[in-house]
């Protein structure tokens, strides 16, 4: 597979999935400034999908449009992060896994903003000013929760001992990322660690959570996608009205 339409795939895969799992709490969220703060980022990121998933479109050249791309793949052709397709949980664990994320989201955007193809950096470019509230938004969350009552600091810690361990993924390299990275398209996943892990420690501590001895697990199958329970029932919701009534119009 041309490895540039597989990292764009991988980037719109990730927001597509995780903007779809975070519009799940529309009109569910615990307050409403939270039901609107939550459906705003899963609007944010459904935009990035847009752009990322039809650049990929484009360079693929074979007539699928973002929206092809988004409805019609089967599980097995998605290529998001691991972390993203994880449920949703009480609103703790929705909002660790956004921080999470959030925080490599904006490594990579930042970084992609130099990209050599000019394209992606002003994807980028647009993205990252998004992005760059949603890491502030939900670190400021995991703080609030981690250092608050004793039953939102025990909720916070179940949710980093069972989320953690997907993060590993983001940090692997494979010959799509070597590849790209030797043109100046994207930068080595694994560049991207040190600051990460850095910036993450500092946020715990004033969280008052403690990171997990095991934080990482084997990688998931971003060049060969695995079959995923998880993943599996979000697309059965998602693509359920595409495949119901195709190209249907109002």
């Amino acid at each position: 597979m041309d490895p540039l339409f597989e990292f764009l795939c991988r980037m719109g895969d990730n927001t597509l999935v995780l903007g779809h799992r975070v519009s799940e709490w529309c009109g569910h969220a615990p307050v409403l400034e939270e039901d609107i703060a939550l459906a705003n980022t899963a609007l944010d990121m459904i935009g990035q999908t847009q752009m990322w998933l039809g650049l990929a479109g484009e360079v693929e050249a074979k007539g699928r449009s973002a929206d092809d791309l988004a409805m019609l793949r089967d599980v097995w052709d998605f290529r998001n992060l691991l972390l993203v397709e994880q449920p949703n949980g009480d609103f703790g664990q929705t909002i660790l896994r956004q921080c999470l994320f959030d925080l490599w989201h904006k490594d990579m955007l930042t970084a992609l903003t130099a990209s050599t193809n000019p394209r992606i950096a002003e994807i980028a470019a647009k993205a990252v000013k998004e992005v760059t509230y949603h890491a502030e938004r939900s670190a400021d969350l995991v703080i609030r929760l981690g250092d608050g009552t004793e039953e939102s600091r025990a909720r916070m810690q179940a949710a980093l001992d069972r989320l953690m361990p997907n993060t590993g993924e983001m940090f692997q390299d494979d010959d799509t990322d070597r590849a790209l990275a030797a043109e100046g398209v994207a930068p080595l996943p694994s560049s991207l660690q040190a600051g990460y892990d850095a910036r993450l420690g500092a946020l715990l501590a004033e969280a008052t959570l403690t990171r997990p001895e095991s934080r990482y697990a084997q990688a998931g199958g971003r060049t060969g996608r695995r079959h995923s329970e998880h993943l599996g029932h979000l697309l059965t919701q998602m693509q359920w009205l595409q495949r119901a009534y195709p190209w249907a119009t109002w």
